[in-house]
């Protein structure tokens, strides 16, 4: 079993990262209403593609939970029953989670893709904390950290359902955001943990602690980017449809947001240069740079190119990513107590 636990571990990582990927096209298309319900959507396994499903008429068959949109309003049917020749309310039960009633068939389908996804990747980290029992008696940490992995899945998505039920609340949806990359930080930590051989590395404090820096600015960064993408989805909410417009009249938070990426640039400049002039070895250093320089793009070209399609979920994909590296680095450049005062060990 040992020998499909780091598969298992890449594809559960992989597929987090899908998940943020569906999460991020569910921001930028406005489809986070798409199911009003959880888990089911509109209380079917498989959503509807066209609204006649969702509308009350005679002789019909509806299944215990099926909903319908009724005066505007969803209703939510009490048992499986036949419809007769006229509506009887007596049947149905108002949704009182919330007051929203709207179907948009592309913000449905989009929604329910993302669970689907969420769905595949928390099978993947089940299937990879069932695996990691393999190292139980050598390794019991790598098999409580994949427990874990498995229990915050879990309560993402209850956190997915309460987004939902929260008609999408800001404050909701930064915490879903901030949970999904701690999920990403453990699965690589798991990862790097249960890899064999060694490598040594340099060891550098400073450059360290420049790096856990560095890491906590991209997650400030994330949590701002939420604030600003809400202010946009106020300005959309308001009539406000030109793009042209949603940032005409930006808050501090965009202020903030933006003035913060030059710290964050500079930060991680330094951090480049010192790996190459002290030549400590932190080839991901690269990558860093080059996802900084591509995030910074992105945000200008939503800012003065009016948002062009896919930027946004670009910008919040290119920021998990460049977390999910400089986390890694973070654990490359840990001092090793088995390998010398100046190097690091990979276990």
């Amino acid at each position: 079993m040992k020998n499909y636990f780091l598969p298992l571990a890449k594809a559960s990582l992989i597929l987090v990262y899908l998940v943020i990927v569906a999460g991020a096209a569910v921001r930028m298309t406005g489809s986070g209403m798409g199911c009003p319900d959880w888990p089911k959507c509109f209380g079917y396994y498989i959503p509807p593609t066209d609204i006649e499903v969702l509308e009350w008429k005679p002789n019909h068959e509806f299944e215990k939970g099926q909903m319908i949109i009724h005066d505007e309003s969803l209703w939510k049917a009490k048992e499986s029953f036949t419809t007769l020749a006229e509506y009887d309310e007596s049947h149905w039960e108002k949704y009182t989670r919330h007051d929203y009633a709207e179907f948009n068939p592309r913000h449905t389908w989009t929604e329910y893709i993302n669970r689907l996804c969420g769905a595949l990747a928390g099978l993947a980290c089940l299937a990879m904390a069932i695996a990691s029992f393999s190292y139980w008696k050598e390794r019991k940490g790598i098999v409580l950290a994949s427990w874990l992995v498995v229990f915050l899945m879990v309560f993402q998505a209850w956190l997915g359902a309460v987004v939902v039920y929260s008609v999408l609340n800001p404050l909701k949806i930064t915490v879903h955001m901030v949970m999904a990359l701690v999920i990403v930080a453990l699965i690589i930590g798991i990862i790097r943990a249960a890899k064999d051989g060694t490598e040594i590395k340099e060891y550098n404090s400073k450059f360290r602690v420049l790096l856990t820096v560095s890491l906590i600015f991209t997650l400030i960064q994330v949590v701002l980017g939420t604030q600003v993408r809400e202010f946009i989805d106020e300005q959309v909410n308001a009539g406000i449809g030109n793009e042209y417009l949603w940032l005409n009249n930006p808050n501090v938070d965009f202020y903030i947001h933006r003035s913060f990426s030059f710290i964050v640039l500079a930060l991680n400049m330094y951090l480049f240069y010192l790996n190459r002039h002290l030549r400590l070895g932190f080839d991901k250093m690269k990558w860093v740079m080059v996802i900084l320089i591509l995030e910074i793009f992105s945000g200008i070209m939503m800012y003065y190119v009016h948002f062009p399609f896919g930027t946004q979920a670009t910008h919040l994909v290119l920021a998990s990513i460049l977390f999910g590296i400089q986390f890694q680095l973070i654990l490359e450049a840990r001092k090793c107590y088995y390998c010398g005062k100046n190097a690091e060990h990979y276990s």
